[in-house]
């Protein structure tokens, strides 16, 4: 499923993706997902949660829209963190 398909503009992935190649922000990011489980990335508020925090560390603004588009998005996607196949599909959703 595309992203576009939740209402996430592809201006807004392409300055998240901009802004993941300087490794500090990357690394703090990878920080603040360390851990989380599939549980985790079903419960909406968790990832309510987790899209709040990572905006922030980002820098990005997000309106009260774009974070429910972002969090119906990983949602849907019923990411499990320990299957490669998952992370390799997301991986090439946001090349």
């Amino acid at each position: 499923m595309s992203y576009q398909q939740y209402g996430i503009s592809p201006q807004l992935v392409e300055r998240i993706k901009l802004k993941m190649k300087n490794r500090v922000l990357k690394e703090r990011v990878k920080q603040q997902i360390e851990g989380v489980t599939k549980a985790d990335l079903q419960n909406k508020a968790k990832v309510r949660h987790l899209v709040k925090t990572t905006s922030a560390i980002l820098n990005e603004r997000l309106t009260a829209t774009q974070e429910e588009q972002l969090t119906a998005f990983v949602l849907a996607q019923k990411i499990d963190p320990s299957n490669t196949f998952h992370l390799i599909k997301l991986w090439g959703m946001f090349r």
